[in-house]
């Protein structure tokens, strides 16, 4: 019988051993990388939605009522809203087509399958097939481009195909920077093929 008991307090001893430890173990891992992420939510959702922004023709008092041109009409699957956070933006995650215009009333087109616009800058960043056609036929295909709403600026330093049907040129390149009204245009670096008129 001795020997029997021995068994069982040798078991209960150990049993007994591994519950404490496991107990008393407590989860000291540092969470780093993808762990640490925090979760982000946006404060607002909207889907299959037309935004059109407009502006009033000549300045206006508190009392004063006046007539207002569109200037832009923004057309997107889904908006996702962040301006929540501390550093605010609104994301395109399936991309968007922008309508602008002019002082003339001109209408250029932007679009793009995805699309960031940062609140506190005034940049838009756009991604994956932008393709930017102007009233007047020129066209832009990049891979990326950005847009600085304040100081009306686009710029890109991804490769880019530029074509102009007045000219009948098609210029690629790689890295660009130009005004909204397409009046200043500067590229980078240039390769492949261009015509020019002479004068």
């Amino acid at each position: 019988m001795k020997p029997l008991k021995k068994f069982f307090f040798k078991r209960f001893a150990t049993t007994f051993v591994v519950a404490i430890l496991f107990i008393g173990c407590k989860d000291n891992y540092k969470r780093v990388g993808e762990e640490a992420i925090r979760k982000v939510y946006p404060q607002g959702v909207a889907t299959n939605f037309t935004l059109t922004y407009t502006e009033a023709t000549k300045e206006m008092g508190t009392l004063d009522s006046a007539t207002t041109r569109v200037i832009a009409v923004l057309r997107s699957p889904i908006n996702e809203d962040y301006d929540n956070l501390s550093f605010k933006y609104k994301e395109f995650p399936e991309g968007l087509e922008l309508d602008f215009y002019d002082e003339k009333n001109q209408k250029s087109i932007i679009t793009a399958d995805y699309a960031i616009i940062y609140s506190q800058t005034n940049l838009i960043d756009l991604q994956g097939n932008v393709v930017l056609e102007a009233h007047d036929g020129k066209k832009l295909e990049t891979p990326q481009l950005y847009w600085d709403r304040k100081n009306k600026w686009i710029f890109t330093e991804a490769e880019f195909t530029y074509t102009n049907p007045e000219d009948g040129t098609v210029m690629d390149g790689e890295g660009m920077d130009f005004n909204r009204e397409f009046t200043f245009f500067s590229a980078h670096k240039t390769f492949g093929l261009m015509t020019i008129k002479e004068n």
